[in-house]
């Protein structure tokens, strides 16, 4: 057994409400911090989004939100994984759980960089610390939980997407 497959091992507190309660109170930060995000994009979709110019490979606007809300119920669950790992591998955890927190806030300005500020440079700058920040807490997490590590690839895959895809539309739109 290693050391990762301990950590994948649920704590003496497993089951219990307050692992119960975890779990709700994380995928709700994260499903927040969407909906914070959300407070800068959707309103300038149909005012400005819809109007650039962008890529063959852009999917259909109704795609992100579904995309978006299934990928932070995913950041909730991981960070679940990770917080609940062993206590002796406290240090690790309040690490991986600081490293979540930051993404989660860069993701936030992502949005205000992009849809907010209606800038494509400040977008592309925030989302490639974006895709960093969420490599760091992959990593994080891996020392933590291989499932919490598994369960954020999926976003990270994504974030590159977003990257490729806002650096597209600042070529297109100059």
């Amino acid at each position: 057994m290693t050391a990762t497959d301990r950590a994948d091992s649920p704590p003496a507190r497993h089951g219990s409400w307050q692992d119960i309660v975890a779990l709700v109170v994380l995928v709700a930060i994260a499903l927040l911090a969407g909906r914070i995000g959300s407070l800068a994009t959707t309103p300038n979709i149909p005012i400005w989004y819809d109007g650039l110019e962008k890529p063959w490979f852009n999917p259909p606007t109704l795609v992100f939100p579904i995309v978006w809300t299934i990928l932070f119920i995913l950041m909730g669950v991981a960070a679940w994984l990770a917080w609940r790992a062993s206590e002796r591998r406290a240090g690790d955890r309040a690490r991986a759980m600081a490293a979540y927190l930051v993404q989660l806030v860069v993701n936030v300005a992502w949005s205000f960089a992009f849809f907010g500020a209606q800038s494509p440079l400040a977008g592309l700058v925030v989302v490639v610390l974006l895709f960093a920040a969420v490599a760091v807490t992959i990593l994080a997490f891996r020392r933590l939980s291989r499932v919490a590590a598994l369960l954020l690839a999926p976003y990270l895959a994504w974030v590159g997407y977003a990257t490729l895809l806002n650096a597209t539309i600042l070529g297109l739109n100059g």
